[in-house]
């Protein structure tokens, strides 16, 4: 049972560092795409959200190419600071990241889309710059779709297992996630611990929901999705 404590603490570990990452690279980007116009936006849109439809076995080859020691950010990774990537937590990470940023770039987008833009003219009139009209009207007014959209990247990447296989594998106490130990579990016929495992990644995947279906349904994201 020791080891279905490990797998739940490196999953949340993991989710954590999945959610930090994309809180930034989500919200940063979905800001850009929601306020700037240029050709081939919309491509470049399709091509961020492609994780989300594909096939996680095919990210996670596309990404042990990139990260292997023979792929291109691998061997620079390898041959300048010594550091190999595969088959460790962060590798783990990495996958996660990527297979949950469309949920958090999606909803970032979507929300800064719906900020009134006069409120923000109103705040430089005043003499605001465009970092102060970002953190004191912007992201206030779209903060709660953007969070419930880092819930479900959290439970997304809690639960993620075919490109965290490939690039992470299953090295018990290192590597080995949540959903990875069940298929390990399930495998060998330990059905007391698939059980727990499967009860653990349950209960915790439904409370993420439940408060972002809360988030969603707050007073300050139901007048933003009505401007």
């Amino acid at each position: 049972m020791d080891g279905a404590w490990i797998a739940l603490a490196l999953s949340l570990k993991v989710a954590g560092w999945a959610t930090a990452l994309n809180l930034l690279l989500g919200v940063g980007v979905g800001y850009a795409m929601a306020r700037r116009r240029w050709p081939g936006r919309e491509l470049l849109d399709a091509l961020l959200t492609l994780p989300m439809v594909m096939p996680p076995t095919v990210l996670g080859y596309y990404l042990l190419v990139l990260l292997g020691s023979h792929g291109p950010l691998g061997a620079w990774l390898l041959q300048h600071f010594g550091i190999r990537l595969i088959f460790t937590w962060q590798a783990a990470v990495i996958a996660a990241t990527v297979v949950s940023f469309p949920l958090v770039f999606k909803a970032a987008r979507a929300a800064f889309e719906t900020v009134d833009a006069e409120q923000q003219d109103a705040a430089r009139t005043l003499g605001i710059g465009n970092a102060g009209v970002f953190f004191r009207v912007t992201l206030p007014l779209a903060w709660h779709s953007i969070l419930a959209g880092l819930l479900l990247a959290f439970a997304r990447a809690l639960g993620e297992f075919g490109a965290t296989l490939m690039v992470a594998g299953s090295i018990a106490g290192k590597t080995q996630t949540l959903s990875i130990a069940v298929y390990e579990a399930v495998q060998a016929g330990q059905d007391d611990t698939a059980n727990l495992l499967v009860a653990l990644t349950s209960i915790t995947c439904m409370a993420v929901l439940l408060a972002s279906s809360r988030l969603l349904r707050s007073p300050l994201a139901s007048r933003a999705a009505r401007r």
